[in-house]
């Protein structure tokens, strides 16, 4: 079922904007929008910081320390 309008719509209480009614398609897309926003922010944070590497070696003998052999 449309509504009416597809305009957002604010829900006051005494005369003052308290709520906000839209339809399930724009809050999606709101939330998307935000989830975004908030990839980008942390690519920026990333991007910042210097890069290091390990070598094949020392990436090896890390993973060694991490894994345990079953009994």
């Amino acid at each position: 079922m449309k509504r009416a309008s597809e305009e957002p719509e604010l829900v006051l209480r005494n005369g003052k904007p308290t709520a906000v009614i839209l339809g399930i398609e724009e809050y999606q897309e709101m939330l998307e929008r935000l989830e975004d926003l908030a990839d980008l922010k942390t690519l920026q944070k990333m991007r910042k910081r210097r890069l290091s590497f390990n070598t094949l070696d020392e990436f090896l003998r890390a993973g060694r320390s991490r894994v345990r052999s079953l009994p």
